[in-house]
C-alpha cells in the first residue's frame, strides 16, 4: 500500500529532497535522521560552548570553562545541547518553526531528551520543565511554541529512559513581557539588551525553592538563557539548568566574553572589551536563545 501510495502521490524528504520509500507524516528520510551534527570535543562545563583551548576553573580542577563563564558566571548551573545548529539540524528546526512541520517535533524531541539525559547524574531528581515562552503576538502569528512542542516529546522519551526522574511540564510559569525584536543579525551585546527584563514569572510561589529545567530550541550567545534564568532565580527558584536542541558555533577566535562590557547591572562589573564584529556565529539567520 505504501509503495502504491508513493507511486501515485510521490513524496520527497524535506531536508535533502530524496524520494521517500513510504508514506509518512514526517517527510524526513531515514538517512537524514542519521546526519544531524552532534556536539563533540571539549566544551565549557557551564554553558556548553565548544572550547578551542580549555581553561580550568581553579576552584574545580576538573571543570573546563570558557572565558565568558569565568569572567561572567551565568545564573544557570549548566547548559546542554544535542547538536550544532547547522546542516540537517538547521533545516529541520526551520521546517518545524516556519513550515509548521509539527510531526518533526517527535524525532527532534528525542534528540533533546538525549541532551537532557546528560544532566541525570548531577541535576535534582525533581524539576519543573519550563519552555522559553513566545510573546503573545508571536504566538498568534506562529500558532504554536516550538520550545513547548520539543519539551513535550522530550519528556515522553525521558519517562521511558529515566523513570526515576520526576520532570513536570510547567508551560505557563514563565511569561515574555514584551515583543522583543528579532535576534537575527544582532551582536551579542544587542541581544542582551534586546531581552533584558523581558521575562517574568506568573506565580512566584510555583517556582519558590524549586529546581528548573529551561527548554528552548537553539542556544546562540546565551542572552535569552541568562535573562530567563535571572527572572526565575529572582522569583525564588533554587536552581536553573538549560537544555536546547542545538547551539550555534563560533567561527573565529573572538570570545563571547568580549561583549560583556560591564555596563549592565544584571550581568557583571567586568572590564569592557572593544571588539564588536557584526556577527561571530556561523548561522546567518540566528535564533533567539
Amino acid at each position: 500500500m505504501d509503495a502504491l501510495g508513493c507511486a501515485l502521490f510521490p513524496a520527497f524528504c524535506t531536508l535533502c529532497g530524496s524520494p521517500l520509500p513510504q508514506l509518512s507524516s514526517v517527510p524526513i528520510c531515514d538517512v537524514c535522521w542519521t546526519e544531524f551534527p552532534v556536539l563533540s570535543g571539549p566544551s565549557c562545563a557551564r554553558c556548553g560552548d565548544i572550547l578551542a583551548s580549555p581553561a580550568f576553573d581553579s576552584t574545580q580542577s576538573s571543570a573546563a570553562l570558557c572565558r565568558t563563564c569565568r569572567l561572567v558566571p551565568p545564573p544557570f548551573v549548566r547548559a546542554v545541547a544535542f547538536g550544532l545548529y547547522q546542516d540537517r539540524m538547521k533545516a529541520a528546526i526551520h521546517a518545524l518553526k516556519y513550515d509548521r512541520l509539527h510531526p518533526a517535533a517527535h524525532g527532534l524531541g528525542q534528540m533533546l531528551a538525549a541532551a537532557i539525559a546528560r544532566l541525570a547524574s548531577e541535576a535534582p531528581t525533581e524539576m519543573l520543565v519550563i519552555p522559553v515562552p513566545l510573546h503573545r503576538s508571536k504566538y498568534a502569528e506562529r500558532g504554536f511554541n516550538q520550545a513547548r512542542s520539543l519539551a513535550v516529546h522530550a519528556l515522553e522519551s525521558l519517562r521511558k529512559s529515566h523513570p526515576e526522574w520526576c520532570l513536570t511540564l510547567a508551560s505557563s510559569t514563565l511569561m515574555r513581557l514584551r515583543a522583543t525584536d528579532s535576534q537575527t543579525g544582532l551582536t551579542p551585546r544587542q541581544r542582551r539588551l534586546n531581552v533584558r527584563a523581558a521575562f517574568s514569572v506568573s506565580d512566584p510561589s510555583a517556582v519558590a525553592a524549586r529546581h528548573i529545567l529551561l527548554i528552548d530550541d537553539i542556544f546562540t550567545t546565551g542572552a535569552t538563557a541568562r535573562s530567563a534564568s535571572q527572572a526565575l532565580i529572582r522569583a525564588g527558584a533554587a536552581s536553573v539548568y538549560v537544555a536546547t536542541l542545538a547551539r550555534a558555533r563560533l567561527i573565529n577566535e573572538f570570545s563571547r566574553a568580549a561583549f560583556f562590557d560591564g555596563a549592565e547591572e544584571n550581568f557583571t562589573n567586568s572590564p569592557a572589551a572593544t571588539v564588536q564584529p557584526a556577527s561571530i556565529y556561523s548561522s546567518q539567520d540566528q535564533p533567539s536563545f
